[in-house]
């Protein structure tokens, strides 16, 4: 291999490994899901760019197979995201009318029980159809 080679390869790492620094930075900078995947995804149409520059067509290749799997990978990241904070707040919520109902039984008036029982059941269906929809 001539050194021509070697610094093209070289290069070829380089530009991997700051194309890689650069999304990890990326995704734990406080920005919004939409702005940083909005980012995330014009360095990586700019990364493939660089990379079909290079002479080397195994480093630019792994480059451009890298950059679409993260990009597959980002199209899930919201999606999980979401997942994972619906669940946590049908929880609460949950807990928080349960507390409620609880509260309205020992405290309140037979018409105030109904209603808060009432609004338990319609809170439970609706968090139940949003986890739904994000989990299909």
């Amino acid at each position: 291999m001539s050194k021509k080679d070697n610094k093209k390869k070289n290069t070829g790492k380089f530009v991997l490994g700051a194309a890689i620094g650069a999304t990890l930075g990326l995704l734990f900078a406080p920005k919004s899901g939409r702005e940083t995947r909005k980012e995330l995804k014009a360095k990586a149409n700019d990364l493939l760019l660089k990379a079909k520059e290079i002479d080397v067509a195994e480093v630019r290749d792994a480059i451009e197979e890298k950059v679409n799997n993260i990009m597959e990978e980002l199209k899930d990241l919201d999606k999980e995201k979401a997942l994972k904070i619906a669940k946590a707040k049908a929880s609460d919520l949950k807990k928080n009318v349960e507390d409620l109902v609880e509260y309205t039984k020992k405290k309140a008036t037979p018409v105030a029980q109904e209603a808060a029982v009432a609004l338990k059941e319609k809170t439970v269906d609706v968090m139940k159809k949003i986890v739904d929809k994000l989990e299909s």
